[in-house]
């Protein structure tokens, strides 16, 4: 394939032109909000060298000059959305700016819903990305622990945020494709579920159903994930 690199590459070390020859019709950006689109409206399964270029109106191995591979091609689109977080100035208080970071960053999956399925440490060097880490190192200036224990901090508050996005995304998809809605499957397995505790055969199940009243808060159990996390690293909570 035209332009593949034999050894490993970061994109973004590669010139984006090389200086020689026509200008080039398209920019990174436009690659990746082509992507983007498709993968907003299709599904991360749609994004292919071959749509993208149809998308941009070009042939797909003159793309291939662009980008050498789907996985650069990724690592773009993962550096596109995250342009959308907002790089506010700390407020001095790192819990609340983190809890902030951490709602917004969910809110980005929730609009760009196969972000979740690239979370990887490989895309961590995008201009995009370093910044939003160098955000959250600002946003963390106040807590007294070393910079490696922060960084720490936000793998694991990220890769919280990811988890229960997921698996929100993961619930809704799949109820798309039922011919029933939530709440009957719910019922459903919930009768099947208390069928089960009541054999006696689950004695710590059922002890912990009966102190479970009514539904459960998904998002009150989200942010109390997240303020453990935060708790850990709290050293005045040590």
């Amino acid at each position: 394939m035209a332009g593949r690199a034999a050894v490993p590459e970061v994109i973004w070390a590669r010139p984006e032109r090389t200086g020689r020859g026509p200008k080039p019709a398209f920019t990174r950006a436009d690659i990746a909000a082509a992507a983007v689109r498709i993968a907003d409206a299709e599904g991360l399964d749609a994004v292919s060298m071959r749509h993208v270029a149809a998308e941009l109106g070009c042939g797909t191995m003159s793309l291939y000059n662009y980008v050498p591979r789907k996985e650069d091609l990724y690592e773009l689109m993962v550096d596109a959305v995250g342009a959308e977080h907002e790089l506010f100035e700390p407020t001095g208080d790192w819990r609340a700016d983190m809890l902030r970071n951490a709602e917004e960053t969910r809110a980005i999956m929730y609009r760009h819903t196969w972000v979740p399925r690239l979370m990887s440490g490989m895309f961590g060097f995008s201009p995009n990305t370093l910044r939003y880490l160098e955000h959250c190192l600002a946003c963390l200036e106040p807590l007294d622990v070393p910079a490696g224990t922060k960084t720490e901090l936000i793998a694991l508050l990220n890769g919280v945020v990811t988890t229960y996005a997921a698996n929100d995304i993961a619930t809704v998809e799949r109820t798309r494709s039922m011919p029933w809605s939530v709440e009957e499957e719910n019922a459903v397995r919930m009768a099947y579920l208390g069928s089960q505790v009541a054999t006696g055969a689950y004695p710590r199940l059922a002890a912990a159903f009966m102190e479970q009243s009514g539904p459960v808060d998904l998002e009150a159990v989200f942010r109390r994930a997240l303020e453990r996390v935060l708790d850990a690293y709290d050293p005045d909570l040590r």
